[in-house]
């Protein structure tokens, strides 16, 4: 059984043991939180998009850890103008682990 979730404005195939990297949510390590927007369900056989089946539909997960995520660089230049900017951001994270699927 696997299920597509959003958070943090991006979409997730998960299933159950599954372990996650979504934006920064505020929960503490250890904690079980559930997510609730749920756009898809699928037990192999069946897929359920329906609005009415996944109102009731909750993803339950354990929040394993927080960190960032690896530095990138953001470099911009103008030719010829002198112009150079050199910037870095590492974005923060939580690790999510994926306990349990309703439908």
């Amino acid at each position: 059984m696997y299920a597509v979730v959003r958070s943090g404005g991006k979409q997730y195939k998960v299933s159950a043991g599954d372990v996650l990297r979504v934006e920064k949510l505020d929960a503490e390590v250890g904690a079980t939180i559930t997510l609730e927007d749920v756009l898809l369900v699928s037990d192999e056989v069946n897929i359920q998009v329906e609005a009415s089946t996944l109102a009731k539909a909750k993803v339950t997960a354990r929040v394993t850890g927080h960190g960032r995520r690896r530095k990138i660089t953001i470099f911009k230049y103008k030719r010829r103008k002198g112009y150079k900017r050199k910037q870095g951001h590492r974005q923060w994270f939580t690790e999510l682990a994926i306990e349990n699927i309703e439908a």
